[in-house]
């Protein structure tokens, strides 16, 4: 199978870049996917900065003495499930 992109416009391709070769006037069998626009994610930074502001305000992890240190343990690998280590 090759891949060739085209805009379909009513009831025609009309072929973007290198066109498929001729195949003198007998039909062409085609599989048309039709790629949907991309649309953008809400930004959510600032809803973000909001909820740690009120971790901090809250003091939620001041319990945590060395932050680097609580990371690193929870980053540590781990043996996977069913997996001898």
């Amino acid at each position: 199978m090759r891949t060739y992109t085209a805009m379909l416009r009513g009831d025609r391709l009309d072929w973007l870049g290198q066109a498929p070769e001729s195949q003198t006037d007998a039909p062409l069998r085609v599989c048309v996917t039709i790629v949907e626009p991309v649309t953008e994610a809400p930004a959510r930074g600032p809803a973000m900065a909001l909820l740690l502001e009120k971790l901090a305000a809250r003091g939620t992890f001041a319990a945590i003495p060395d932050p680097v240190k609580w990371q690193r343990v929870l980053r540590e690998d781990r043996a996977l499930p069913g997996r001898e280590g």
